[in-house]
Order: C-alpha cells, then sequence, then structure tokens
C-alpha cells in the first residue's frame, strides 16, 4: 500500500504517516489566527516537519461547525504565500491543499502542491475531480452529512457505516473516472456526527477496507474528545492520543494532527506493538 504525491512515495503498509495541520485561518476551532501571519505559518511548517510530519496540511478555510464559505479569492490570499515560501526553499515534505474550491485547488497545483485534501468528496465542486486528474495529483476524499454551515444540525443515520461507504464509493468512483489514481479516503470524524457515531467509526474503522483505499482519520482536538473529557480543544491532546492509539489499530494509515511531536511518539509506539 503505497501513496504517490509528486516525486514522494508514502509507504503506508509498514508505519503509520502523520499529516500535520496548518490552518491559515482567523477562525478556525483550535488554533484560529495563531497562523494566519505567512512567517509564523511558514515556521510552523518547518517545525512540523522537523518534529515527523510525513505530510502538511494547509487550509484557508474553516471548516469547523456553523463556519459561513469564504471566496476563493480571499482563501488564495492566505494560502499562496507560505505554500510559494515553502516550495522556493525546497521544502522536502509533500504539501495538501485542505479545499473544496476548484479555483483554490487548482492555483494551488501550478505551485506544486501534491494533493487536495477536499472535504466534500468531489461533490461541492463538479470541477474539481478534472482538476486534480490534470495535475497528476492525489486526492483525500472525505464523509461529510450537509455542509459545514448545517452539518451539525442533528444529524441522524438508519445506517451509519452504509450510508458513508456508499457516499465514499461514489466519489471514488468520480475520482477514477477522471482519470486520479492516488486516492485516500476518510470518514469525517464530526462533519455530520454525533458523539455516538464517531465513537462507533474508530471502534469499526476497519469495515471501511472493502473500499481498498488507505484511510485518514481527523481526531485532533475534536469536539467528541471535549464532551468526553469536558476540556476545551487545548487541552485535549491525551484524548486526542487514546484517539489516535485506536484509529491506528482499527486500520488508519494515515493520522492528520496539530500536535505533530507528541502525536508521533503515539504512533510509534502503537506500530512498534502491531508489528509483534
Amino acid at each position: 500500500m503505497k501513496l504517490r504525491l509528486g516525486s514522494h512515495t508514502l509507504d503506508l503498509e509498514n508505519r503509520t504517516h502523520i499529516m500535520g495541520i496548518l490552518n491559515v485561518t482567523p477562525d478556525s476551532f483550535s488554533d484560529g489566527g495563531l497562523f494566519l501571519d505567512p512567517e509564523k505559518a511558514y515556521q510552523h511548517a518547518m517545525q512540523m516537519s522537523e518534529d515527523g510530519a510525513d505530510i502538511i496540511d494547509i487550509g484557508g478555510q474553516s471548516t469547523r461547525p456553523g463556519s459561513l464559505e469564504v471566496s476563493p479569492e480571499e482563501e488564495l490570499e492566505r494560502v499562496l504565500q507560505v505554500i510559494e515560501r515553502l516550495k522556493g526553499d525546497g521544502f522536502n515534505l509533500p504539501i495538501s491543499i485542505d479545499t473544496y474550491s476548484d479555483k483554490v485547488a487548482e492555483a494551488c497545483l501550478e505551485l506544486g502542491v501534491e494533493m487536495v485534501n477536499d472535504i466534500s468528496g468531489l461533490r461541492f465542486s463538479e470541477r474539481m475531480k478534472s482538476v486534480i486528474a490534470k495535475y497528476k495529483a492525489a486526492c483525500v476524499i472525505m464523509h461529510i452529512k450537509g455542509t459545514p454551515k448545517d452539518m451539525q444540525d442533528n444529524p441522524t443515520y438508519t445506517d451509519l457505516f452504509g450510508k458513508i461507504i456508499d457516499y465514499l464509493k461514489i466519489g471514488i468512483n468520480l475520482a477514477e473516472d477522471a482519470g486520479i489514481t492516488e486516492i485516500v479516503i476518510d470518514p469525517g470524524i464530526g462533519f455530520g456526527k454525533e458523539l455516538d457515531h464517531n465513537l462507533q467509526i474508530i471502534n469499526h474503522l476497519d469495515r471501511f477496507n472493502v473500499l481498498n483505499k488507505p484511510i485518514l482519520i481527523g481526531l485532533s482536538r475534536k469536539s467528541f474528545i471535549g464532551k468526553i473529557l469536558n476540556l476545551p480543544p487545548k487541552e485535549r491532546l491525551k484524548g486526542t492520543a487514546g484517539a489516535v492509539a485506536m484509529a491506528i489499530l482499527r486500520g488508519a494509515k494515515i493520522v492528520r494532527v496539530h500536535d505533530v511531536k507528541e502525536i508521533k511518539m503515539v504512533v510509534d509506539v502503537v506500530d512498534a506493538i502491531k508489528r509483534q
């Protein structure tokens, strides 16, 4: 199970990989405003690389519950300077752009970004799949119920896993029909799910293996951890670590996190145990 990201090849079979989160937004749920300054964003990307990240995921629009859409122009104003600086300096990790705008994706792919992380699973933009295919980039297809604005308005499911698997399967077919070969799936923790839904997904993550694609999961500091521990986002590291360990044991190949250095230690220990 290998994932090709431009000139980089990630061997997902032998160890879990880490996607470091770089939000250049004023309003993300746990780190909004911290890295809006391009220099701070650049330095944070460099630090995450040093701490053991394998991919850097840059986002210019918050997709927290209740968030409103920003224009592609504003999104690009936030992310392009950071990407240009990293690529200009020969940054040695693949970069993912966290966007559902085809205009944003295309501008970033033009600069050499290797992956598009689309929370809509190629649904919000008809053109997104052809843009990704044009640049021979990889994509993350995520499940979401609704949109960020309304996804947490009492989400219900009659068949949780059936609905998510069907949604991801359609996304995979859209991608493959467009000529995309490097595909990762994400069940979308917190994107149209209640606490019990999130816990079930993590505990039975291996059910998504039927799709025969590497599984990425984003658990970092999320609200389900806050509900269990009654803690604000910045105090959820230990809860995140527990969830990440469980997800790896259930089949996650890539974990998307804020706290790269600390989670790298969790990943290394769990991987060592799994190899025995």
